[in-house]
């Protein structure tokens, strides 16, 4: 009998097999980007940045935990500005996030400027929207 896996596309056997020689912490930033991905892909896909002239939306008001992993951190921003472009965040929250798991950046300081990067694009959120 096959194993699950083998009736799987080549990508998604090789993304099982990097995800398998990952250590928890590192599986953990890779389920958190991916679920990034996905939030990313389906606004897209609901049409928001297609829609009319939106009013500006106000950021959702989740406080800061005292402790609170990279990966944690990234889930309460992406609900606290659901109204963000994606996009926009992608390419330095995936450097931030890298530098924290491989280079050893202590979390507080990538949290504090993973905020400060959400921060940043939702004032070019507001800068852009007609309302503001």
């Amino acid at each position: 009998m096959l194993s699950p896996a083998v009736s799987l596309p080549k990508e998604q056997r090789l993304l099982l097999r990097m995800f398998s020689r990952l250590d928890a912490p590192r599986r953990a930033s890779l389920q958190a980007f991916a679920e990034f991905l996905c939030q990313q892909q389906e606004q897209e896909e609901q049409g928001m940045a297609a829609s009319a002239a939106p009013k500006p939306r106000t950021p959702v008001d989740i406080p800061r935990p005292e402790e609170e992993s990279v990966v944690a951190a990234m889930r309460r921003l992406s609900k606290t500005f659901p109204m963000i472009d994606r996009d926009a965040l992608l390419d330095r929250a995936a450097s931030l996030m890298t530098a924290h798991m491989l280079q050893g950046q202590p979390a507080a300081q990538v949290i504090d400027e993973l905020e400060a990067l959400f921060a940043e694009q939702y004032q070019n959120y507001l800068n852009r929207s007609p309302h503001s």
